[in-house]
């Protein structure tokens, strides 16, 4: 059995470019797993597994990850992104420090490319800015090389590289990591 998200009231939904976000509840764990099944499966398609095996894998990972993050972030935001009154994706965010920290960021397959995931990073990088942040952290796999286009449009740059992913970072404007670089 997986463990449950934090109990977290305030914000109960937050609203960003025609979207909600809300806290992820264990009437969740559904959907999140299937929206992480659907991110692996792209990734794991040459992969010559039969599907049981891939399904097995994934939900042994999601399982991982989530008590990871759980573990790691223990004040972490662990928000579901509805559309319309969908899930359409997750978005996990550590702003209890300075620098504010993505943890992930996912949208279903058919809910990208449409302008969603900019919306949600610009409602971060003002949410950092007008808190008082210093920088909003996050790391992108190596071989994503769309993700890591949008987040160079949005300002953010490479301040890691090595592994399988890059660590990216935008200084919020008027903080010392923006004044330093």
């Amino acid at each position: 059995m997986l463990p449950d998200f934090p109990a977290r009231s305030v914000p109960s939904v937050i609203k960003a470019g025609g979207m909600e976000l809300r806290h992820a509840a264990s009437g969740d764990m559904a959907f999140l797993l299937a929206l992480y099944r659907s991110v692996r499966a792209e990734e794991f398609a040459a992969v010559p597994w039969p599907p049981e095996q891939k399904t097995a894998f994934f939900d042994q990972q999601f399982t991982f990850q989530h008590r990871h993050y759980l573990a790691v972030f223990p004040e972490a935001h662990f928000l579901v992104v509805d559309c319309d009154g969908e899930p359409v994706g997750r978005l996990y965010l550590d702003c209890s420090t300075e620098q504010w920290h993505i943890i992930d960021i996912e949208l279903l397959p058919e809910w990208r490319g449409r302008g969603m995931g900019s919306a949600l990073l610009s409602a971060i990088q003002r949410e950092a800015t007008r808190a008082g942040a210093t920088a909003v952290l996050l790391s992108v796999e190596q071989h994503n090389a769309r993700a890591q286009a949008l987040y160079r449009n949005l300002g953010f740059r490479v301040v890691q590289d090595g592994g399988s992913h890059i660590g990216m970072a935008w200084p919020c404007p008027g903080g010392p990591a923006s004044e330093a670089g």
